[in-house]
């Protein structure tokens, strides 16, 4: 991620300007009051997906408000979504006033006056999602009364639409521009997600996102429960209350099947553990149970063909060139 702004490199005397300047080029154009200017401190960074930018913020005490005024002279048209990672916060839009906590997703739109605040304790963060109007697959009657509310708390879908953030945050410089097109229009749809999910109008998302929306929560409740012998197919269906014939299409539309895929994720995360130093003297038959095998001939069995080595030879191969 690129660093639009660090306040530590500043004199304290021109840290509130800079942050009002940065954060009109990076975000929005906005006013501000700062309780204790003196104390001021703040950082931005920022990812561009395509359309869409992904920013990490973190800030001191503040009050920002976009005005009537400051619309007219400038609207981007975006909408945002935020997720609270530390410090009380609150936003007022639309005659909606909401506090939030740390975890909790807000939405806000770019052309619509609103106020934000950070009030601590200590310093504030958040991951900012920003996006074209334009590109979100809901209509407005949809989208709007749900603009300075609580989107809810990382569960479902929102989990999913949130270690999303997290994993692009920490992505390295080897993603392609075409890579970032493509992330950017997956996490712009479960943004659109997020948003159908809290208006109880998943119905209104066109088809192909639904099936996109299904695929991202379904291999994130994969992910969650890969040490589970009994994850099946069948399983998976009926948690997520679909036929076993529809979750196999979803994944076929991926290029794969939930097997594959289970197996896959299995594989990778045993391969991690077993080329972990700290984890040497964890017995192999261990780190299979860990993920899933309960016996060892079927964690052996299943590694090899992965891999073309047993367990045991590829902890020994990653030992050797460590």
């Amino acid at each position: 991620m690129l660093t639009v702004l660090d306040t530590t490199h500043l004199p304290p005397a021109q840290r509130t300007s800079a942050w009002a300047e940065a954060t009109s080029l990076a975000l929005v154009a906005t006013h501000f009051k700062f309780p204790d200017p003196t104390a001021f401190g703040a950082r931005i960074r920022t990812t561009t997906l395509g359309a869409a930018q992904l920013s990490t913020m973190s800030y001191a005490q503040l009050v920002s408000y976009r005005s009537p005024r400051l619309i007219r002279q400038s609207d981007p048209e975006l909408y945002q979504l935020a997720v609270i990672t530390s410090g009380r916060q609150g936003i007022d839009q639309a005659r909606r006033s909401t506090s939030l906590r740390p975890g909790e997703i807000v939405l806000y739109d770019s052309s619509r006056p609103f106020e934000a605040s950070a009030t601590g304790p200590g310093s504030c963060s958040s991951l900012v999602l920003q996006f074209p109007r334009r590109l979100m697959s809901l209509p407005d009657n949809v989208v709007a009364p749900l603009c300075g509310t609580a989107l809810g708390t990382a569960n479902g879908v929102r989990y999913v639409f949130r270690q999303a953030l997290i994993s692009l945050t920490e992505a390295g410089t080897d993603l392609t521009a075409c890579d970032r097109q493509r992330l950017g229009t997956t996490v712009i749809d479960l943004a659109a997600a997020v948003i159908a999910q809290s208006a109880d109008r998943t119905s209104a998302l066109p088809a192909e996102s639904r099936t996109a929306m299904m695929y991202h929560e379904i291999t994130a409740f994969i992910t969650r429960r890969l040490h589970d012998p009994g994850l099946k197919p069948a399983a998976i269906a009926a948690a997520h209350s679909i036929s076993s014939r529809y979750l196999q299409r979803i994944f076929q539309l991926h290029g794969t099947t939930t097997n594959d895929f289970i197996r896959q994720e299995r594989i990778a995360r045993c391969r991690r553990d077993l080329a972990d130093p700290s984890l040497l003297t964890t017995p192999v038959s261990t780190i299979g149970i860990r993920w899933g095998y309960t016996r060892a001939s079927d964690f052996t069995r299943a590694f090899r063909t992965a891999t073309g080595m047993t367990p045991t030879e590829y902890r020994a191969n990653a030992k050797g060139t460590g």
